[in-house]
């Protein structure tokens, strides 16, 4: 088989596609990247691979420029490819992504599933990390009746979903890690 072209013998905004199934890495469902050593352990390659996690009709991807052109790397994932990392608090609340993304809080957009915590925005599911449900829980009380999120606007209840409800990630053709995780070096599953 013919190797391919260099990038700088490369025609002008080529694309370079991997599909997931080929991918190195994946992001497991604490939004931590792992490959089949284990977790990245520099933390700016995470950043770096946070910061350009994308999404198209393929799903998600981390793309990057390259010498004109793109390299798209689609990945597996466990559970989503979105996650809050920060509850920034203040006139209007809003939620910080893994992405660099802020979208404000919608209340009515939350649902709890086991014991993660999601928003949902744009048809997007986004699950909070640890660090931002425990920034989320000073507005959160929880009852008999359920969770609830302390608003101006009242008290309202975050509703529980299955994880039969895709709230797990893994439905047929979404993107996701599939049904057979595989362990990575240090306890990440794939």
């Amino acid at each position: 088989m013919a190797e391919p072209p260099r990038p700088e013998s490369r025609e002008e905004g080529y694309v370079i596609v991997v599909p997931k199934e080929q991918a190195l890495f994946w992001l497991d469902r604490r939004g931590r990247w792992c490959n089949a050593h284990g977790v990245f352990r520099n933390p700016r390659i995470s950043e770096h691979f946070h910061r350009s996690i994308r999404r198209d009709a393929g799903g998600y991807y981390v793309g990057q420029e390259h010498g004109g052109g793109v390299e798209k790397v689609y990945f597996p994932y466990e559970d989503t490819a979105l996650f809050v990392r920060e509850v920034v608090f203040g006139e209007d609340t809003r939620l910080r992504l893994n992405t660099g993304a802020e979208i404000p809080l919608e209340p009515g957009a939350l649902f709890a599933c086991g014991e993660a915590l999601y928003a949902t925005h744009g048809g997007e599911r986004i699950r909070f990390t640890e660090r931002a449900m425990v920034q989320l829980s000073r507005a959160m009380t929880s009852s008999e009746e359920g969770l609830f999120l302390e608003t101006r606007e009242g008290r309202r209840r975050i509703p529980e979903r299955p994880a039969a409800e895709g709230a797990d990630g893994r439905a047929a053709g979404d993107g996701g890690a599939g049904p057979e995780p595989r362990q990575g070096g240090d306890g990440c599953t794939r």
